[in-house]
């Protein structure tokens, strides 16, 4: 049987009955665009992750443009981040009008490189978009102390981090701003698109209710020019349902990783890295080997799905190769050439584990 990389089905399964019923309740109720269950989702949110307030949008790269857009972020300005992300957040800075700034990462957990931020600081740098990958923490530390000295903003990317932390400060609380993803397969993932803007500063998150919504406070009157960014109501109510579901699932995630870091010893593949002081919460387990096209290819010949976050750096692609640094990002590009994400999800077996770990073995004989 195959093993998938990701339980979309089966996490379904587990919570048919109060999805569905969650489902029913908004076709039954009429109300489908910004009414009570977003409202609803936001406060429990907002409240999950102890702060004021939140908003809900219509994508996670909605969420990150609307951060940026309601910290005055536009036309002139830089904005430094990751080329090793997806491609939605180099995206969302540049439909700002702001220039995105790509700096290179570590080479061991992968996230943004604080030294190298401090190297790609102009008079022109507004603000850090700070990408909490795989599921942990960029070093918000040294990001922040950075940010302090040069009068910068940080928004938080947390679409893969729902539930990681540092030092007990959640992802998503730190920065300015923080945008986070429903997609279907993240942590806490909808049936379709959704996003949510969330800050320690209520009028940020008036901000971003006025800019998701053309600018109306009321409605047919546009205070500031603004775009059409809103979570349906059914999103919501689903969302609700599996938030109450968020912990103990990231529990179980980080139980299958710990059983992969074991049975993973001693194999050719470099199991992930986990900074000091970070709570990982696994959005993907992602291995590296210098045979990884070949080992892909093994593992799918066994039923075992995998997936590259990311095969091709932004930098690298037709759209952003005029972002390229001058002297290039020599660790995100070979980092690239051998990451290979295994299956990872709240739903999968401890045998499943087992299986993925023993054809790896079977690889390296």
């Amino acid at each position: 049987m195959t093993i998938p990389l990701v339980g979309l089905k089966a996490a379904h399964r587990e919570l048919q009955e109060e999805l569905e019923g969650a489902a029913l309740e908004v076709l039954r109720s009429g109300w489908y665009v910004l009414g009570p269950q977003v409202r609803a989702f936001e406060e429990e949110f907002a409240a999950w992750l102890g702060l004021p307030a939140a908003a809900g949008v219509a994508s996670g790269t909605d969420a990150l443009l609307l951060a940026l857009l309601a910290g005055n972020i536009g036309p002139g300005d830089e904005v430094i981040t990751t080329s090793h992300t997806a491609v939605a957040t180099v995206a969302a800075i540049q439909l700002t009008g702001a220039l995105p700034v790509l700096a290179d990462i570590r080479p061991d957990t992968f996230t943004l490189d604080p030294d190298q931020v401090a190297a790609a600081l102009s008079p022109r740098t507004r603000a850090i978009v700070a990408v909490h990958l795989y599921g942990q923490m960029a070093e918000m530390d040294p990001l922040l102390a950075l940010a302090d000295r040069h009068g910068l903003a940080v928004i938080e990317d947390c679409a893969q981090a729902h539930g990681a932390s540092h030092q007990g400060r959640l992802a998503g609380t730190l920065g300015d701003s923080a945008a986070f993803s429903f997609y279907p397969t993240k942590n806490l993932g909808a049936a379709g698109d959704g996003g949510l803007v969330a800050s320690g500063r209520p009028e940020r998150i008036e901000q971003v209710r006025l800019l998701r919504q053309y600018g109306w406070r009321q409605r047919y009157v546009s205070e500031l020019a603004g775009l059409n960014s809103r979570l349906d109501e059914l999103q919501a109510a689903l969302l609700r349902v599996k938030l109450r579901r968020l912990d103990a699932w990231n529990r179980q995630r980080q139980e299958l990783a710990a059983r992969y870091h074991e049975r993973l010893a001693g194999t050719s593949v470099t199991t992930p890295v986990v900074a000091p002081g970070n709570q990982h919460v696994w959005h993907l387990y992602v291995v590296r080997s210098p045979q990884r096209d070949a080992l892909q290819a093994h593992l799918a010949r066994h039923g075992i799905e995998t997936a590259i976050h990311y095969p091709v750096p932004v930098h690298r692609q037709p759209a952003y190769r005029h972002l390229s640094p001058a002297a290039g990002l020599p660790i995100t590009e070979r980092t690239a050439a051998e990451i290979l994400s295994l299956p990872i999800h709240p739903h999968m077996s401890p045998d499943d584990i087992d299986r993925v770990a023993d054809c790896i073995r079977q690889f390296d004989k």
